[in-house]
């Protein structure tokens, strides 16, 4: 007799709209890196989101969606959606992502479908849930500067750029285990008016929040770092897509079920 089939979870990776080949045609990507933590750390199906704005059908995706991530991204969230001033010439934008990832957050975390969000999907949620953004951290007195350096070596872009203080007791410290980490640091937005509903999890040396969770039932988290570059020598990147992959099986279990109760823990 044949064992049961398991059935994997389902993961969505938000997309950016990218020009690539020749001609600059319009593309939805996401890094492969997401794809593979999805792959070989959670065990589950990535399922690439396009950044299709308001064309997106955010209820039937969340009818078979497990799981969603929030990916980074060189865009920045349009300052309009928060009331703040116009972005530098050449800041780039990305409205079609902004179309869904924005409403798609706000009715994952109303569903309870575990979300995680990872830099841009970090300002996204904040500014999904009522908060605003800072544009460009490096402009402000006294912060350090959190921008991508402009390195060939992806190892010196991607590697430990500064410490944060985390928050006792929250739900970073019981999965670090620890009142300090490392952290690597590619952006220049960052968190300026905490949303509702949002907790501060984490702070680097100059007061930037650089990781969050959400109050409401459910398991939702962010953090402004890139943990998807280094889960396979960095326990506790691995430990970041460990978590939230047992909350996605979790709240699969629990959906087929006819009921769901997930937390972040």
């Amino acid at each position: 007799m044949r064992s049961p089939r398991v059935v994997k979870p389902l993961i969505g990776i938000s997309c950016c709209t990218k020009q690539f080949g020749v001609f600059g045609m319009p593309n939805h990507a996401a890094s492969d890196t997401y794809v593979r933590a999805t792959d070989e750390v959670i065990g589950a199906v990535p399922v690439l989101l396009p950044a299709n704005g308001p064309a997106a059908d955010i209820e039937t995706l969340l009818d078979r969606l497990d799981g969603i991530v929030l990916t980074g991204s060189r865009s920045n969230v349009q300052p309009t959606l928060y009331d703040g001033p116009p972005h530098a010439e050449g800041t780039p934008e990305d409205p079609a992502r902004d179309g869904i990832t924005l409403p798609l957050i706000r009715a994952a975390v109303a569903r309870g479908v575990p979300l995680l969000a990872i830099c841009r999907g970090f300002q996204e949620l904040n500014v999904a849930l009522g908060g605003s953004l800072h544009q460009r951290l490096q402009d402000l007195p006294n912060r350090i500067d959190h921008s991508t350096p402009m390195q060939p070596s992806a190892g010196v872009r991607q590697g430990k750029a500064h410490a944060i203080r985390v928050t006792p007791n929250g739900w970073l410290h019981r999965l670090a285990g620890a009142a300090e980490i490392e952290v690597n640091s590619l952006h220049n937005q960052g968190i300026d008016q905490l949303a509702p509903g949002l907790v501060v999890e984490g702070v680097a040396p100059d007061g930037t929040i650089e990781a969050v969770s959400v109050t409401a039932v459910g398991y939702a988290v962010g953090i402004q770092w890139h943990p998807e570059y280094d889960w396979r020598t960095d326990s506790l990147s691995r430990a970041i897509f460990e978590q939230f992959g047992a909350a996605v099986r979790v709240y699969a279990h629990a959906a087929r079920l006819g009921g769901v109760s997930v937390a972040a823990d």
